[in-house]
């Protein structure tokens, strides 16, 4: 009987081994996406019982779509030809290097590309990358670089009355060494979380190769989560939560700017960091754009740089309307006052010129104008997109610290 027993087990094992092995057989016998000599790729998915196969992605020509909270930029859709059950599409043209994304479209149906392990999520939506090398593309890369290390730590907030999660970013040798560093605060959109930037951002690998290239200053790149109203990444919690633009379902007990002396307090209590506000910087996108101005203005003479990528920094110049956008924007040109007296050293403003958010922007720095504050502005093609947001990471980051 015993013999009998293990007999079926191995039996049992060998089967497993075979269905692991024709996965592997199966899954190399297709290659998606395929980057070609010339830069143009090549997209294909078995699916022999399809009626029609089509590939939507950022590396096809955008197509505005219209939304309550203005124009938003949507890929296109590009249908694959069949032949023998295997279904085919190649880009007319070479792509510029860049980080892409992009998912198949099966019948009507939503689905990633099986052939193809490397995926991203993006809010609530999960989809496939590639990499065309060359300039940026290389710096989105793993290379072979000193690399740094990428933690997800816990920390108590008691403003917000929880433990809440977070991303901290240390540089190549933090670990073996004893000298203290920089510290760059780095927040995410409505869309994110504490997870955004570290994946769809590509921060360690851009940060990585910056330092090695020595065109950055190592530094600790602190990533929290945002979102007041959830702790944690859907998933990462134990409170129940389904990603949506803004945040899960509790009632948040105080603001992002309230609580962010919690953030500053943990990192400065648990790294070696420089303190002082020549060894701090603050940056976010869209609406933590709106935080990091906000949070800069509020914490006079803790930020010699500060970030806004894609975001008006006076926020009521997009949010409210009205005698509400007056009253706010003239109480925060009077925090800005105090934060051009206290001092700083770099004030770095980027939008795409088709960004929904772009008018907003030119007002902002309008008033800013006003008042004599200074800052540079950056302005760059396209709109809302984590292309912009990248690019802006790469040129912020080299600036800082110096």
């Amino acid at each position: 009987m015993k013999k009998r027993i293990i007999s079926t087990a191995v039996l049992f094992m060998a089967v497993l081994v075979s269905f692991a092995q024709q996965a592997l057989w199966d899954r190399q016998a297709i290659v998606s996406p395929e980057i070609n000599a010339d830069n143009t790729v090549t997209f294909r998915l078995r699916a022999p019982k399809a009626v029609k196969v089509e590939v939507t992605g950022d590396f096809l020509p955008a197509q505005p779509t219209q939304t309550p909270h203005g124009t938003f930029e949507r890929p296109g859709v590009a249908s694959l030809s069949e032949k023998e059950g295997v279904w085919e599409y190649t880009t007319p043209a070479p792509l510029p290097s860049q980080l892409y994304s992009y998912t198949f479209i099966v019948d009507g149906q939503r689905m990633n590309d099986p052939a193809n392990v490397a995926m991203i999520r993006d809010v609530a939506s999960v989809t496939n990358v590639f990499i065309v090398k060359g300039d940026p593309g290389d710096l989105y890369s793993v290379n072979d670089v000193p690399h740094g290390t990428v933690a997800r730590r816990w920390y108590d907030s008691p403003t917000l009355k929880e433990k809440r999660r977070i991303t901290i970013y240390t540089p190549p040798g933090y670990e073996a060494d004893k000298q203290s560093y920089p510290v760059f605060y780095l927040l995410h959109g409505s869309g994110g979380d504490e997870e955004a930037w570290i994946s769809l951002g590509r921060t360690a690998q851009i940060m990585d190769n910056l330092i090695a290239q020595g065109k950055a200053v190592p530094m600790i790149i602190v990533m929290p989560n945002g979102h007041t109203q959830n702790n944690a990444a859907p998933g990462e919690s134990d409170r129940k939560y389904i990603p949506a633009m803004g945040g899960g379902p509790r009632q948040a007990v105080a603001s992002m700017e309230d609580s962010f002396g919690d953030i500053m307090k943990f990192v400065e209590n648990n790294y070696r960091v420089k303190k002082g506000k020549a060894y701090r910087a603050i940056a976010g996108l869209s609406m933590g754009g709106m935080h990091a101005a906000a949070i800069s203005a509020g914490y006079p003479g803790t930020f010699d740089y500060v970030g806004i990528f894609s975001a008006p920094p006076i926020a009521s110049m997009r949010t409210l309307s009205g005698d509400d956008a007056v009253k706010y924007a003239e109480a925060f040109l009077k925090k800005l006052e105090t934060q051009k007296k206290n001092g700083y050293k770099l004030y770095w403003i980027a939008c795409g010129n088709t960004d929904f958010l772009y008018q907003g922007v030119l007002t902002s720095v309008k008033k800013m104008d006003e008042i004599g504050f200074t800052y540079t502005y950056r302005e760059s093609g396209e709109g809302h997109i984590w292309k912009n947001w990248r690019i802006y990471l790469s040129e912020f980051a080299p600036m800082i610290f110096r």
